[in-house]
C-alpha cells in the first residue's frame, strides 16, 4: 500500500520555526507528526529549503531514538517494559499483541499499515503498570485480553 507524500505540508513548519539549521529538530519532529515517521523523499526536499546538506538531515534524524526511518502503523501500541511494568507482566501483552497481528521483534507493522507493535522503556504510567500507549493516549493496568480486547476495538473503527 503506497503512501502519497505531499512535501508542501512542510512549508508551513519551516515558516513557522525557520528556515535555519537550528530549526531542523523541529521540523522533523513536525514532519514526524505529520507522516508518523520521516520519509526518504524529505530529506533532499528540506535539504533544499533549508540549505543544509542532506547528509547532515539524516544523521540528526538516524542520531535521535525519537525519529523513526520506517513506515508505521495508523495505531502505534508501545509496551512499557519499564521495571513497574515488566514486573507486573509487560511481556505476555507484547506477546499477545504480536501473536493477534502476525508481527515479531522484527516486523513491528501489519502488512495494511493498520497497526505497529513496539516497546519503550517507560511510559511515566507506573502506578497503573503495566501499561500500554496507543498513539497518545495511556491505557493502565493491560492484560494480554485486555490488549486483544484493545486491537478488536480499533479494528472496528476501520
Amino acid at each position: 500500500m503506497e503512501q502519497k507524500i505531499d512535501l508542501t505540508v512542510l512549508d508551513q513548519a519551516i515558516k513557522e520555526f525557520g528556515n535555519q539549521e537550528k530549526s531542523l529538530i523541529a521540523i522533523l519532529q513536525r514532519a514526524q507528526e505529520i507522516y508518523r515517521y520521516l520519509p526518504q523523499e524529505i530529506f533532499p526536499y528540506l535539504a533544499e529549503k533549508l540549505d543544509i546538506p542532506e547528509a547532515r538531515i539524516y544523521g540528526v534524524a538516524t542520531f535521535y531514538e525519537n525519529f523513526s526511518l520506517e513506515r508505521k502503523g495508523k495505531y502505534i501500541f508501545k509496551v512499557c517494559d519499564g521495571t513497574a511494568c515488566h514486573v507486573r507482566k509487560s511481556i505476555p501483552i507484547l506477546e499477545a499483541l504480536r501473536k493477534e497481528l502476525g508481527l515479531s521483534e522484527t516486523k513491528k507493522t501489519t502488512d495494511d499499515f493498520l497497526f505497529t507493535v513496539e516497546t519503550v522503556s517507560c511510559l511515566g504510567a507506573c502506578s497503573s503498570a503495566p501499561a500500554v500507549m496507543v498513539n497518545e493516549e495511556i491505557y493502565p493496568t493491560m492484560t494480554p485480553e485486555s490488549a486483544v480486547a484493545l486491537i478488536k476495538q480499533f479494528k472496528e473503527k476501520n
